[in-house]
């Protein structure tokens, strides 16, 4: 609080963070200065209240064929606001208009899986992660278009051909093997002698 009259003898802290421990000291301050403080009040822990802090860096993609792979940033203890925290994860195909929901009751949590065989490669998702406590449920984060994990490559490369260079060596070439949802990401090609 700002500097309180003379006479007062209590005064209200405003702007604490919810589900911490304060401790408080009291100055007396007159027109010479300010005096020693008092010595520290017991722990005081606030009460709780429902989370406002979303999780950041909301991503994901990579995984197997038929997983969803969803990741975040954890929200940190002093951002929790009561126990029972938690994340609520949110999502559904691009373009669909039902979420589907998910809970993950670990506090540490920075990743959750959803396995369906119904998921083709390579498919969009909007994805919200939000909060939660035994206060209730808090904030939802923004959207995130998340990938489906993708399947391995569906089509060969075309046009390979040999080339004889010396007497133990042999340049292969072929055409390289165009990004669509059926291909994937191609990250490499491997060589092999029949």
């Amino acid at each position: 609080p700002e500097v309180i009259n003379g006479r007062t003898h209590k005064a209200t802290v405003v702007d604490l963070s919810p589900w911490v421990e304060y401790e408080f000291r009291v100055v007396a301050s007159n027109s010479v200065g300010i005096g020693e403080p008092s010595r520290p009040s017991a722990l005081l822990k606030t009460k709780a209240a429902v989370p406002v802090v979303a999780p950041t860096n909301i991503s994901g993609g990579g995984g197997s064929r038929s997983e969803l792979v969803i990741t975040w940033e954890p929200v940190p203890e002093e951002l929790q606001n009561g126990e029972g925290f938690g994340y609520i994860i949110m999502f559904r195909p691009l373009g669909s208009t039902t979420w589907t929901k998910a809970v993950v009751t670990s506090v540490e949590a920075n990743k959750y899986v959803y396995r369906n065989e119904s998921i083709t490669p390579l498919s969009p998702f909007e994805v919200k992660v939000g909060v939660y406590n035994n206060e209730g449920e808090g904030t939802l984060s923004s959207i995130s278009i998340v990938y489906s994990g993708e399947d391995e490559p569906q089509i060969a490369p075309a046009g390979a051909s040999a080339l004889s260079v010396s007497a133990a060596e042999v340049e292969v070439s072929w055409q390289p093997i165009a990004w669509n949802r059926h291909t994937g990401r191609v990250l490499g090609y491997e060589v092999r002698q029949l």
